[in-house]
Order: C-alpha cells, then sequence, then structure tokens
C-alpha cells in the first residue's frame, strides 16, 4: 500500500480514526498496516533501513560489545527473598486476580516474577506445588486454607534450588546501547532524524529519548511477551524526567510512548514479533491463559497469537504502547501492545529498538525539557553526552 504517511502524534482511540489518520502524509513510505484494531495499531514499513545502514548498526554494537539482557539468578535468590517484609496474606492476596479466595494456576502464572526471573510453566508450577506439598488434593487449586497452611520460606528454598538455563529465563538475548545524539556518527544521526519525520513527534522529545538498543538473538533465543512499558499510576515516577523532577516515588517505569523496532538482518528459521491479542475486542489478562496454552509464551505459542511480523532486513514496525488521554497527551496503557520475540529455530537475530519516552505528567515532562534545553546551553560545545542518553548508558531494565 502506497501511502504518504502522517501518523498522529497521538494514537486515537477508535478504528474509524485510526483510519482517518492514515489518509494523511507527509512523507512517502511503503507501508503495510499489520494491525488496526479498536485498541492496537502496527505499521510495517519496509526498507525503513538501508542494507548498508542495518550492517552498520550491527558492526557498531559488536565493536562496542554486547551484554547478556537478563543473568541467571544468583546463589543468594533465598537469601535474598527471606529479606522482603510481605505476610503471606498480602502474598495470596496479590495471586488472587479475581478475589474469590482460591489461586487457580493462571493467576499464578500472570506472576511470572514469581520464578526468581525463570519463566513459569503450568508444569513448573505442579512441580512446585508437588515438591512443597501445597496441593494435598492435586487439583491445581489453592485455597486460603490450604495456602495458609503453607511455610512461604519452603516456596523461597525450591526456588533457589532450582537449576535454570538461559533458555528458562523471560529473555534469552544480547543486547547494547547505542548512542545517537549531537556529534554521534551520521548513520545514528540519520535514523534518528528519520524516526522524528516517522513519529511526527516535537524534536526535543525524540532527541531526549533512549539511545538505540541493538539486540541479538542466537538460535534458542526469545523473549516472552511483555509491554515496553508500564501503567503510570500518580505514584509512579518516569525513568528519564525523574531526573530533574525531584520527586520520590515508589514506583518507576520507563514511559516508552513509541516503539519502532527495525530487523536489522533475514532470519532463517524464527525471530517472528508476535502481538498475541493484537486484534481483540476486549482484553483480560487471565484470558492469556487457557487450557494450559500460554499466549505469552513465545517458545511455544507462537503460532497462536494474533499477529506474527516475519523479520525482512531494513523493516521498522512502528506501535504505540499508551493510548491519548482524550485532550492530547499520553493517556492509560494500551494492553494491547502486548507483544514478544518467536524462538529463534535457526541462525541469528538482530534488532534495534528506538524508544520515545513521554512522560504522561505534562508537567514533568515540560519541565524535563526546559532542564535539557538549560543544560544544553551550559555545555554548547562541549561532547553531545549531556542529553539523556548519557543517563541510559548502563541502564539494565526488565520490564
Amino acid at each position: 500500500l502506497e501511502l504518504s504517511l502522517l501518523l498522529p502524534w497521538l494514537p486515537p482511540r477508535d478504528l474509524d480514526h485510526r483510519r482517518y489518520y492514515l489518509s494523511f502524509l507527509s512523507f512517502t513510505v511503503t507501508v503495510a498496516l499489520v494491525s488496526v484494531a479498536a485498541h492496537a495499531f502496527a505499521a510495517e514499513i519496509p526498507d525503513f533501513l538501508t542494507e548498508e545502514e542495518c550492517k552498520l548498526i550491527v558492526h557498531l554494537a559488536q565493536l562496542k560489545g554486547l551484554q547478556k539482557s537478563q543473568i541467571l539468578p544468583t546463589d543468594d535468590y533465598e537469601e535474598a527473598m527471606e529479606m522482603i517484609e510481605i505476610s503471606q496474606m498480602d502474598i495470596f492476596n496479590l495471586l488472587d486476580h479475581n478475589q474469590d479466595g482460591q489461586l487457580q494456576l493462571k493467576e499464578v502464572l500472570t506472576h511470572t516474577r514469581l520464578g526468581n526471573g525463570r519463566w513459569m510453566t503450568p508444569e513448573n508450577i505442579r512441580e512446585m506445588y508437588t515438591a512443597v506439598k501445597a496441593d494435598p488434593d492435586g487439583n491445581g487449586v489453592l485455597s486460603l486454607e490450604e495456602f495458609k497452611k503453607l511455610n512461604i520460606h519452603d516456596f523461597h528454598k525450591y526456588m533457589g534450588s532450582q537449576k535454570v538455563k538461559m533458555s528458562d529465563l523471560v529473555r534469552n538475548s544480547q543486547h547494547t546501547w547505542l548512542y545517537q545524539g549531537e556529534g554521534a556518527h551520521q548513520v545514528m544521526r540519520a535514523i534518528r532524524q528519520r524516526v522524528m519525520r516517522l513519529t511526527r513527534l516535537p524534536p526535543e522529545i525524540v532527541e531526549h529519548s533512549e539511545p538505540l538498543q541493538v539486540v541479538r538473538y542466537d538460535q534458542g533465543g526469545h523473549y516472552h511477551a511483555h509491554m515496553d512499558s508500564g501503567p503510570v499510576f500518580p505514584e509512579t515516577a518516569c525513568s528519564h524526567t525523574k531526573l530533574v523532577a525531584n520527586e520520590s516515588a515508589p514506583f518507576e517505569t520507563s514511559c516508552r510512548y513509541v516503539t519502532v523496532l527495525f530487523y536489522l538482518n533475514n532470519v532463517t528459521g524464527g525471530g517472528e514479533t508476535v502481538f498475541p491479542i493484537a486484534d481483540n475486542r476486549t482484553y483480560e489478562e487471565m484470558s492469556l491463559i487457557q487450557n494450559d496454552i500460554d499466549l505469552r509464551d513465545t517458545r511455544k505459542n507462537c503460532d497462536k497469537g494474533n499477529l506474527r511480523v516475519k523479520p525482512q532486513q531494513g523493516t521498522a514496525v512502528f506501535w504505540y504502547n499508551y493510548l491519548s488521554d482524550g485532550e492530547g497527551w499520553v493517556g492509560e496503557l494500551d494492553d494491547f501492545a502486548l507483544h514478544g520475540g518467536c524462538l529463534v529455530t535457526q541462525g541469528t537475530k538482530w534488532i534495534a529498538n528506538n524508544w520515545i519516552n513521554v512522560d504522561p505528567n505534562r508537567r514533568r515532562q515540560l519541565r524535563f525539557e526546559q532542564e535539557m534545553a538549560r543544560y544544553a546551553g551550559a555545555e554548547a560545545g562541549a561532547p553531545g553526552e549531556w542529553t539523556v542518553d548519557k543517563a541510559y548508558s548502563g541502564v539494565h531494565v526488565e520490564l
């Protein structure tokens, strides 16, 4: 579909408006609209990067060096869990999603962090129940009374004793960050400018967002379905604006309003990007797991996802992680943007991510931009690392 595409600054809330926005254009690209639904939006843009640009990004990433995106659990897991001050009743209430006084397998599974960084499957949960004698009747459901009789330390001891492989983790990949600010390689600057034109976002927002993340998935690599950002509540801080907000907050998230994902090579086997519920009309967290089939599991169930995008060198995939608040600013998290990296069955997969960070708190975002502009003026003539890139230079974020 040949379009002159003006992608909106904020995603509209309904299907008709999304189609309306796509009738405008700021520059001409070939776009495959892979999802236009009541909530989810994703656009596939072939040849957004040239072959030479893709190879250069991979080369720069290799020169800088990559680190594991998720490390294996440490031996002191049990000790660390002992230090967490939370009552057994609080744990039960946290896990009991529908508050019916019983813990079903899928309720426990939705809290993937329960497993010390390990991706938990129904089989894992049943094995754990058996090991700690948690489910005497063997029905896979824990009542409140059964849960009260448990020694929670037995769970921690069991999890700490498990040998975990990289393939057992939520994410099995390596990554690094490449600077895109002033003074960066001309190709890195050109890509940032291209993303600016694509998203139609103000330059100061794009320039002060995260640097380019480059990710390598070897054969067997994956990333289970996840959100690129988290919900923002009044007590939540954004990673980028917390630098100048001078506010303490108990929670923090990355506030990644927009994702632009680039495929840097052609993958021999697997490695698709899956959006499990992209075209669903409604969202219910518990519906992601039905009859022991977890739609978030990208090692086993990618073929059951609603939308899969095949990696093609130079292609970009663009989507929003938040909805509009109806007043021209960032609103609630869009649950339908749930996505993951399917298992690489053959070869190696290279991708890159450009995330555009916007604080849903308009006042904090404005103050951040003002401080960055002031800092830039004060550091005129100095190397370009005055930008927010510096704040992310050593970031290790697991969402």
